[in-house]
């Protein structure tokens, strides 16, 4: 990456007419996305996804496509700590004090409620197939036809598009 900004420092400088057209263009700068939402900690999906956000968001490194819906209810953060029983904002304070993604869920279970196996089931049963014949299939279907993949059966229920949209499916 460095070597491809110094070449085009030279680029530009040799050829100052071209400056305009190639530095809006161009984005130097490369995305990083939380997380996929299908990823676990302790069998727990979306959880290192919702924790992924919230470091990013604290290092000011939080994509502005994600800090409108951040902490948001309605959102699949909200559902979780709504799970969880936990507030958004105390994750948030548990989060910057540091620790591993098993250390934070633990401290999850102590403050909110802990969850079993079942509980853990249902949570992925539902995360898992978000959008998937719900209330939110509308909005699933919405987003795909903005993308222009509204023909593709393989993104069928939330966690698919965020990783096709995030790069992770192609």
């Amino acid at each position: 990456m460095i070597l491809l900004e110094s070449a085009l420092a030279i680029c530009l400088t040799r050829y100052p007419e071209i400056s305009r057209d190639v530095s809006t263009s161009l984005d130097m700068t490369k995305t990083t996305y939380p997380k996929s939402p299908k990823e676990m900690t302790k069998g727990m999906m979306y959880f290192p996804r919702m924790l992924d956000k919230i470091r990013l968001h604290a290092r000011g490194e939080l994509h502005d496509d994600y800090r409108e819906n951040f902490g948001a209810p309605q959102t699949a953060d909200s559902a979780l700590c709504n799970f969880l029983r936990i507030h958004h904002r105390d994750l948030i304070k548990r989060v910057e004090q540091g620790g591993t993604n098993e250390e934070i869920l633990e401290w999850c279970f102590e403050n909110g409620r802990r969850l079993n196996e079942g509980d853990i089931f249902v949570w992925n049963g539902f995360i898992g197939k978000l959008g998937w014949r719900d209330r939110v299939t509308p909005r699933l279907e919405a987003r795909k036809k903005e993308m222009g993949v509204a023909d593709r059966g393989d993104i069928q229920c939330i966690p698919d598009l965020i990783d096709f949209d995030e790069g992770r499916m192609k």
